[in-house]
């Protein structure tokens, strides 16, 4: 069976990141997703899809991600009840992420480039997991000069 869910959009507020009572870290945010085709008024319309994010993960997307932020995402539907304080019983559709991509440049002082900080295995991530990425350690960053690799140099 296949169950991918790939979304592109916007948070429609900050990340809510809490912790489970075993200590892990669990972030649910909903993400605007504008539909494909414009309504009766010209207008085009969005979508509202609950996500689950968890682990080290989510706090790395509570961390680099603010309201109205343009994400990507990678994950899977999954759905789930519950019974409310009423004891009414309540069923929850979500995507749960496995990946994850920031699709703008951060915008107080940030480098201009898409950064991945995903789960999936070592997929599409790059940077520290642990900490932000520290951009002071590219020896190349602030340089203007030219770098002459031959191919020679490279290794495949």
């Amino acid at each position: 069976m296949i169950n991918r869910a790939a979304l592109t959009g916007r948070l429609t507020r900050d990340v809510e990141l809490r912790y489970t009572q075993s200590g892990v870290a669990a972030g649910s945010f909903t993400l605007a997703v504008d539909r494909q085709f414009t309504n009766q008024n010209n207008e085009r319309e969005a979508d509202f899809i609950n996500c689950v994010i968890w682990r080290k993960s989510a706090e790395n997307f509570a961390n680099f991600t603010h309201k109205g932020a343009l994400v990507g995402i990678d994950g899977h539907i999954q759905t789930r009840n519950y019974d409310n304080k009423q004891g009414q019983r309540v069923y929850v559709t979500e995507v749960v992420v496995d990946n994850f991509a920031l699709l703008e440049p951060k915008q107080n002082g940030g480098n201009g480039q898409s950064n991945n900080y995903g789960s999936g295995g070592g997929n599409n991530v790059s940077g520290n997991r642990n900490s932000q990425p520290n951009n002071n350690q590219d020896p190349f960053a602030n340089s203007s000069d030219s770098i002459d690799i031959s191919d020679d140099d490279l290794p495949f």
